[in-house]
Protein backbone atom coordinates (compact mmCIF):
# COMPACT_ATOMS: atom_id res chain seq x y z
CA UNK A 1 0.00 0.00 0.00
CA UNK A 2 2.71 2.66 0.60
CA UNK A 3 3.91 1.75 -2.99
CA UNK A 4 0.99 3.14 -4.51
CA UNK A 5 1.17 6.37 -1.93
CA UNK A 6 4.47 6.57 -2.62
CA UNK A 7 3.59 6.72 -6.78
CA UNK A 8 0.85 9.77 -5.98
CA UNK A 9 -2.23 7.63 -4.35
CA UNK A 10 -4.67 9.08 -1.46
CA UNK A 11 -6.21 7.53 1.55
CA UNK A 12 -10.45 8.88 1.77
CA UNK A 13 -11.77 8.24 4.48
CA UNK A 14 -15.51 8.46 6.17
CA UNK A 15 -16.06 9.38 9.91
CA UNK A 16 -18.28 8.45 12.35
CA UNK A 17 -20.90 11.40 12.42
CA UNK A 18 -21.12 11.38 15.97
CA UNK A 19 -18.06 10.32 17.44
CA UNK A 20 -15.95 11.77 15.30
CA UNK A 21 -13.39 8.20 14.75
CA UNK A 22 -12.72 6.94 11.31
CA UNK A 23 -14.70 4.51 10.52
CA UNK A 24 -13.99 3.46 6.97
CA UNK A 25 -10.78 4.33 4.87
CA UNK A 26 -10.40 4.23 0.17
CA UNK A 27 -7.06 3.78 -0.60
CA UNK A 28 -6.81 5.33 -4.51
CA UNK A 29 -3.97 5.11 -6.66
CA UNK A 30 -2.79 7.94 -8.74
CA UNK A 31 -4.75 6.64 -11.60
CA UNK A 32 -7.88 6.25 -9.89
CA UNK A 33 -8.42 2.38 -8.85
CA UNK A 34 -9.25 1.42 -5.31
CA UNK A 35 -6.73 -1.05 -3.39
CA UNK A 36 -8.33 -3.94 -1.95
CA UNK A 37 -6.18 -4.42 0.87
CA UNK A 38 -6.79 -1.33 2.20
CA UNK A 39 -8.03 -1.92 5.60
CA UNK A 40 -8.59 0.13 9.15
CA UNK A 41 -6.45 -1.91 10.55
CA UNK A 42 -3.67 -1.41 8.38
CA UNK A 43 -4.64 2.00 8.20
CA UNK A 44 -4.55 2.91 12.10
CA UNK A 45 -1.16 0.68 11.92
CA UNK A 46 0.46 2.97 9.40
CA UNK A 47 -0.80 6.22 10.99
CA UNK A 48 0.61 4.78 14.37
CA UNK A 49 3.96 4.31 12.58
CA UNK A 50 3.92 8.32 11.07
CA UNK A 51 4.30 6.87 7.40
CA UNK A 52 1.01 8.71 6.54
CA UNK A 53 0.03 12.06 7.28
CA UNK A 54 -3.16 14.74 6.46
CA UNK A 55 -2.97 17.77 6.42
CA UNK A 56 -5.78 20.55 6.64
CA UNK A 57 -8.53 17.86 6.66
CA UNK A 58 -7.45 16.73 3.10
CA UNK A 59 -7.14 13.02 1.96
CA UNK A 60 -4.18 11.34 3.79
CA UNK A 61 -1.10 10.81 2.06
CA UNK A 62 2.39 9.67 2.64
CA UNK A 63 4.76 11.40 5.07
CA UNK A 64 8.45 12.24 4.37
CA UNK A 65 8.97 9.05 6.55
CA UNK A 66 7.25 6.72 4.87
CA UNK A 67 8.55 7.23 1.74
CA UNK A 68 12.00 6.83 3.45
CA UNK A 69 10.90 3.47 4.69
CA UNK A 70 9.51 2.29 1.35
CA UNK A 71 12.12 0.41 -0.84
CA UNK A 72 12.35 0.57 -4.47
CA UNK A 73 10.69 -2.43 -6.41
CA UNK A 74 11.76 -3.64 -9.52
CA UNK A 75 8.82 -1.93 -11.40
CA UNK A 76 9.46 1.00 -9.92
CA UNK A 77 12.81 2.17 -10.51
Amino acid sequence: MLHALALGGRIGHRRHPQTGKIVAVDCFTREGFVLADCTTGVFRRLKRRRLIASQGGQPYRISRDGLAAVRPQLDQR
